[in-house]
């Protein structure tokens, strides 16, 4: 199991690691998040043989672990809509009951199904690789914490258990919450802590010493691997909008992709990251848009609340000019939503605190309204024939997904279909908005864009894998996997 003393600590890439190193070992191995709450998420198989929703870092974890993903994987799935709400996901499907519940009430049937996906994993592999949420020791939520507390203990149950305690040394008072971790552990689940880890680590190494041994001193746990800052590993982050991306000094193009407070999907974008001829910029406000070659309008978890967000900050005026001097704007799922006309969710089902229509930013005819079920089902897409700044993806296939709520009517002819047939793309000038997610993980799409086709994913995880495996001290593997 993966601890963290925070969020951010680098659960996600560590079990990431781990899932990697393991199924490299020969080992039936997959990952388990029994509760994550994140706007990122992909299409997976379901138990009912239909589509679901899990979250990104399981998914990936998935593909690490080389196993196929599904809902078991990550059962509960919280998707803020605002600061004291989210939608809740449970094994893949919406639950708008549970949403409208308390935290606290809700926790005992959110436990009972995260209990029921964690056995059937378990007798399924040999191996599961564990990640909890943010930290073991919130002791003001330890009563319902199953996520961490809980799973530790069904893990137990069940045989051997090992935990590992991650810290952010580069935040610093990392011995500091390691030892207060450990210290607030409930006392039943202290003797299951196997080793510290030391992440995103920058420096000498020989400046540690001598706080390992005197943290082994104080808590019996050793400090088992010192993992440096790994800033080019290639993998999406689960946090990914607390920096910037790097400065790219030979980039020729500069793409602002807008970040506003309800932002999804943004793990899609990683491959534009990789790129030495782009330059990435999260855009928060008017000024970092300005003079951007691209716009990129993400998916959004509330469109109405981003809306009204962006309008505030006059980030429509800046749009708006962005258009009328034809450079390219691509809208994808919310983003395309927000750029239509108008916006009608008579039921709620935006997530908003008004019901209704009001007006887009209408920078393409397009009419949306919200309605249930939402449509979440992976696909092969294709562009139709586009012209201008978007030529370039004209026929072009690839493998994506849809997750969302809105329906969307226009007079315009289809620029993407997907592979039933419906209409989930169009363009008007320099404007491209779609609602298929996925487009930057196409080799071909990257290709046709840029020049160069995005990165081999399973070699990047090979990668991760050997720099996790270097960082560990000796003994690590006996210490936290039995041999």
């Amino acid at each position: 199991m993966v601890w963290g003393c925070s969020s951010g600590a680098g659960k996600s890439l560590v079990t990431t690691a781990i899932c990697r190193w393991a199924a490299n070992q020969g080992l039936r191995v997959a990952p388990f998040k029994a509760q994550n709450m994140s706007n990122n998420a992909r299409v997976v198989p379901g138990r009912d043989g239909a589509w679901g929703e899990i979250g990104s870092a399981q998914y990936f974890q998935a593909l690490a672990a080389r196993v196929g993903p599904t809902v078991d994987m990550n059962p509960v799935l919280l998707k803020p809509e605002r600061d004291t709400g989210s939608q809740v996901i449970v094994q893949g499907r919406v639950d708008a009951e549970l949403g409208r519940s308390g935290w606290r009430e809700r926790s005992g049937r959110l436990a009972a199904a995260a209990r029921a996906s964690f056995d059937r994993l378990a007798a399924q592999h040999e191996l599961l690789v564990i990640e909890g949420a943010g930290s073991p020791a919130e002791i003001n939520l330890a009563a319902q914490d199953y996520v961490n507390l809980g799973v530790a203990r069904w893990a137990r149950e069940r045989g051997d258990t090992q935990a590992l305690l991650v810290s952010d040394i580069d935040r610093g008072g990392a011995f500091a919450h390691l030892y207060g971790t450990w210290q607030l552990l409930p006392e039943d689940l202290r003797p299951l802590l196997g080793g510290f880890l030391l992440n995103k680590f920058r420096g000498d190494a020989a400046l540690l010493e001598p706080a390992p041994a005197d943290l082994q001193r104080l808590t019996g746990v050793p400090v088992v691997g010192v993992l440096p800052m790994l800033r080019d590993h290639g993998l999406p982050e689960e946090d990914g909008l607390q920096q910037q991306p790097p400065q790219r000094a030979a980039a020729r193009l500069r793409i602002a992709i807008l970040a506003a407070p309800s932002i999804s999907n943004l793990d899609e974008f990683q491959p534009l990251q990789q790129l030495e001829a782009v330059q990435l910029v999260w855009a928060r406000d008017a000024q970092a848009l300005a003079g951007a070659d691209w716009i990129v309008l993400p998916g959004s978890k509330q469109v109405s609340g981003d809306l009204d967000w962006l309008r505030r900050r006059g980030i429509d005026a800046v749009l708006r000019q962005h258009v009328a001097a034809a450079r390219p704007l691509l809208a994808i799922c919310g983003g395309l939503q927000l750029i239509g006309q108008l916006l009608d969710d008579p039921d709620g089902v935006d997530g908003g605190a008004s019901r209704g229509a009001q007006p887009g930013l209408g920078l393409l005819p397009l009419h949306t309204v919200y309605a249930a079920p939402k449509r979440v089902r992976p696909g092969r897409l294709r562009f139709a024939a586009l012209h201008g700044c978007w030529q370039a993806l004209s026929g072009l296939a690839f493998d994506g997904y849809e997750i969302r709520c809105g329906r969307s009517t226009t007079t315009l002819a289809p620029a993407l279909r997907s592979d039933d047939g419906l209409a989930i793309g169009w363009q008007q000038g320099s404007v491209l908005g779609v609602y298929g997610h996925g487009l930057f993980e196409s080799p071909a799409v990257m290709q046709a864009l840029f020049g160069v086709a995005s990165s081999d994913l399973d070699a990047r995880l090979d990668a991760l894998a050997a720099q996790f495996e270097a960082a560990m001290a000796p003994g690590w593997r006996r210490r936290l996997l039995g041999g």
